[in-house]
Protein backbone atom coordinates (compact mmCIF):
# COMPACT_ATOMS: atom_id res chain seq x y z
CA UNK A 1 0.00 0.00 0.00
CA UNK A 2 1.60 3.45 -1.47
CA UNK A 3 1.16 5.61 1.78
CA UNK A 4 0.13 9.71 0.78
CA UNK A 5 3.62 10.43 2.50
CA UNK A 6 5.47 8.17 -0.10
CA UNK A 7 3.46 10.21 -2.92
CA UNK A 8 4.78 13.69 -0.99
CA UNK A 9 8.14 12.14 -0.91
CA UNK A 10 8.34 11.11 -4.62
CA UNK A 11 6.97 13.71 -6.04
CA UNK A 12 9.46 16.56 -3.81
CA UNK A 13 12.69 14.55 -5.25
CA UNK A 14 11.49 14.28 -8.65
CA UNK A 15 8.92 17.17 -8.98
CA UNK A 16 7.12 15.01 -10.81
CA UNK A 17 2.94 14.79 -10.87
CA UNK A 18 1.26 13.46 -8.26
CA UNK A 19 -0.60 10.46 -10.60
CA UNK A 20 2.39 9.65 -11.96
CA UNK A 21 4.16 9.40 -8.62
CA UNK A 22 1.63 7.36 -7.28
CA UNK A 23 1.95 4.77 -9.93
CA UNK A 24 5.68 4.76 -10.00
CA UNK A 25 5.47 3.82 -6.30
CA UNK A 26 2.85 1.17 -6.76
CA UNK A 27 4.93 -0.80 -9.73
CA UNK A 28 7.84 -0.22 -7.30
CA UNK A 29 6.15 -2.28 -4.37
CA UNK A 30 6.80 0.95 -2.03
CA UNK A 31 10.65 1.38 -3.18
CA UNK A 32 11.99 4.84 -3.65
CA UNK A 33 14.66 4.69 -5.59
CA UNK A 34 13.14 2.14 -7.81
CA UNK A 35 9.96 4.31 -8.19
CA UNK A 36 12.69 7.46 -9.18
CA UNK A 37 14.91 5.16 -11.95
CA UNK A 38 10.40 4.00 -13.28
CA UNK A 39 9.78 8.03 -13.47
CA UNK A 40 13.43 8.66 -15.40
CA UNK A 41 12.33 5.45 -17.91
CA UNK A 42 8.76 6.68 -18.58
CA UNK A 43 9.49 10.33 -18.78
CA UNK A 44 12.10 10.44 -21.28
CA UNK A 45 9.71 9.79 -23.74
CA UNK A 46 7.77 12.36 -22.88
CA UNK A 47 10.39 14.84 -22.10
CA UNK A 48 10.45 15.47 -25.91
CA UNK A 49 6.05 16.09 -26.30
CA UNK A 50 6.74 18.51 -23.28
CA UNK A 51 9.37 20.47 -24.84
CA UNK A 52 6.46 22.26 -26.74
CA UNK A 53 4.52 23.78 -23.71
CA UNK A 54 5.15 26.97 -22.20
CA UNK A 55 7.76 27.61 -19.15
CA UNK A 56 7.14 31.11 -17.95
CA UNK A 57 8.25 30.32 -14.47
CA UNK A 58 11.67 29.48 -12.77
CA UNK A 59 14.42 31.56 -11.45
CA UNK A 60 17.43 33.63 -11.77
CA UNK A 61 20.86 31.30 -10.57
CA UNK A 62 23.76 33.45 -10.02
CA UNK A 63 27.26 31.52 -9.93
CA UNK A 64 30.22 33.29 -8.58
CA UNK A 65 33.74 31.37 -9.36
CA UNK A 66 37.96 31.96 -8.40
CA UNK A 67 37.25 34.22 -5.27
CA UNK A 68 35.01 36.74 -7.71
CA UNK A 69 37.27 36.09 -11.15
CA UNK A 70 34.30 34.51 -12.85
CA UNK A 71 30.99 35.54 -12.40
CA UNK A 72 27.20 34.08 -14.40
CA UNK A 73 23.79 34.89 -13.98
CA UNK A 74 21.24 32.58 -15.67
CA UNK A 75 17.59 32.33 -16.14
CA UNK A 76 16.25 28.68 -15.99
CA UNK A 77 12.79 28.86 -17.19
CA UNK A 78 10.02 25.62 -15.70
CA UNK A 79 6.04 25.57 -15.99
CA UNK A 80 5.11 26.46 -12.85
CA UNK A 81 6.01 28.08 -9.34
CA UNK A 82 6.07 24.69 -7.79
CA UNK A 83 8.56 23.19 -10.02
CA UNK A 84 10.64 26.49 -9.89
CA UNK A 85 11.38 25.72 -5.71
CA UNK A 86 12.03 22.47 -6.42
CA UNK A 87 15.57 20.82 -5.18
CA UNK A 88 16.54 19.00 -8.30
CA UNK A 89 15.41 22.24 -10.67
CA UNK A 90 17.58 23.98 -8.61
CA UNK A 91 20.15 22.04 -9.18
CA UNK A 92 19.89 22.25 -12.89
CA UNK A 93 20.07 25.89 -12.41
CA UNK A 94 23.37 25.93 -10.67
CA UNK A 95 24.71 23.24 -12.97
CA UNK A 96 23.88 25.45 -15.73
CA UNK A 97 25.76 28.55 -14.40
CA UNK A 98 29.08 26.35 -13.33
CA UNK A 99 28.64 25.36 -17.46
CA UNK A 100 28.72 28.90 -18.32
CA UNK A 101 31.49 30.19 -16.09
CA UNK A 102 33.48 26.98 -16.84
CA UNK A 103 33.29 26.73 -20.59
CA UNK A 104 32.07 30.63 -21.39
CA UNK A 105 29.92 30.16 -24.17
CA UNK A 106 28.93 32.68 -26.58
CA UNK A 107 25.64 31.81 -27.81
CA UNK A 108 22.28 29.34 -26.27
CA UNK A 109 22.11 27.75 -29.01
CA UNK A 110 23.19 27.31 -32.69
CA UNK A 111 19.86 29.13 -34.22
CA UNK A 112 21.13 32.26 -31.81
CA UNK A 113 24.40 32.47 -33.88
CA UNK A 114 24.53 34.87 -36.54
CA UNK A 115 24.62 34.00 -40.32
CA UNK A 116 27.00 36.66 -40.78
CA UNK A 117 29.28 34.95 -37.55
CA UNK A 118 28.31 31.35 -39.33
CA UNK A 119 30.00 32.63 -43.00
CA UNK A 120 32.97 34.43 -41.72
CA UNK A 121 33.80 31.08 -39.94
CA UNK A 122 33.44 29.20 -42.74
CA UNK A 123 35.44 31.72 -44.91
CA UNK A 124 38.36 31.13 -42.47
CA UNK A 125 37.86 27.27 -41.73
CA UNK A 126 37.69 26.84 -45.83
CA UNK A 127 41.06 29.19 -46.09
CA UNK A 128 42.93 26.75 -43.20
CA UNK A 129 41.60 23.66 -44.72
CA UNK A 130 42.83 24.97 -48.48
CA UNK A 131 46.29 25.99 -46.65
CA UNK A 132 46.72 22.37 -45.45
CA UNK A 133 46.82 20.95 -48.76
CA UNK A 134 43.72 19.47 -48.63
CA UNK A 135 42.07 18.48 -51.69
CA UNK A 136 39.31 21.10 -53.38
CA UNK A 137 36.77 18.28 -53.61
CA UNK A 138 36.82 17.59 -49.85
CA UNK A 139 36.92 21.17 -48.32
CA UNK A 140 33.46 21.72 -48.33
CA UNK A 141 33.17 18.55 -46.08
CA UNK A 142 35.82 19.34 -43.77
CA UNK A 143 34.62 22.93 -43.18
CA UNK A 144 31.12 21.38 -42.72
CA UNK A 145 32.44 19.07 -39.62
CA UNK A 146 34.61 21.96 -38.33
CA UNK A 147 31.48 23.86 -38.28
CA UNK A 148 30.08 21.43 -36.32
CA UNK A 149 32.88 21.97 -33.64
CA UNK A 150 32.35 25.59 -33.82
CA UNK A 151 28.75 24.65 -32.22
CA UNK A 152 30.05 22.63 -29.76
CA UNK A 153 32.29 24.76 -28.61
CA UNK A 154 30.35 28.08 -28.19
CA UNK A 155 26.71 27.37 -27.99
CA UNK A 156 25.69 26.56 -24.63
CA UNK A 157 23.24 23.51 -25.52
CA UNK A 158 25.49 21.99 -27.55
CA UNK A 159 28.35 21.81 -25.09
CA UNK A 160 29.50 18.30 -23.65
CA UNK A 161 28.25 18.50 -19.71
CA UNK A 162 31.44 19.31 -17.40
CA UNK A 163 29.36 17.00 -15.25
CA UNK A 164 29.30 14.54 -17.84
CA UNK A 165 30.88 14.93 -21.06
CA UNK A 166 29.70 11.94 -22.44
CA UNK A 167 26.35 14.01 -22.94
CA UNK A 168 25.46 17.42 -24.39
CA UNK A 169 23.89 20.07 -21.98
CA UNK A 170 20.41 19.74 -24.05
CA UNK A 171 20.20 16.12 -23.01
CA UNK A 172 20.95 16.48 -19.28
CA UNK A 173 18.00 19.04 -20.10
CA UNK A 174 15.83 16.70 -21.42
CA UNK A 175 16.74 13.64 -18.75
CA UNK A 176 15.63 16.26 -16.15
CA UNK A 177 12.31 17.51 -18.22
CA UNK A 178 11.70 13.58 -17.89
CA UNK A 179 12.31 13.55 -14.37
CA UNK A 180 10.71 16.67 -13.16
CA UNK A 181 7.49 16.36 -15.80
CA UNK A 182 7.55 19.83 -16.71
CA UNK A 183 9.33 21.77 -19.68
CA UNK A 184 12.45 23.33 -18.42
CA UNK A 185 14.43 25.73 -20.80
CA UNK A 186 17.55 27.91 -20.02
CA UNK A 187 15.81 31.40 -21.63
CA UNK A 188 19.23 33.61 -21.47
CA UNK A 189 22.68 33.99 -19.77
CA UNK A 190 25.86 36.78 -18.75
CA UNK A 191 29.16 35.94 -18.04
CA UNK A 192 31.46 38.34 -16.49
CA UNK A 193 34.98 37.78 -15.94
CA UNK A 194 37.10 40.18 -14.31
CA UNK A 195 39.64 42.61 -16.32
CA UNK A 196 36.88 41.73 -19.74
CA UNK A 197 35.54 44.76 -21.00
Amino acid sequence: MVTPEQVKELRGKTGAGVMDCKKALVEANGDMEKAIVILREKGLAKAAKKQSRSATEGIIESYIHGNGRIGVLVEVNCETDFVARNEEFKILAKDIAMQVAASNPKYLSREDVPDEVIEKEREILRAQALNEGKPEKIVDKIVDGRIEKFFEENCLLEQAFIRDPDKKVSQYIMEKIAVIGENITVSRFVRFERGEV
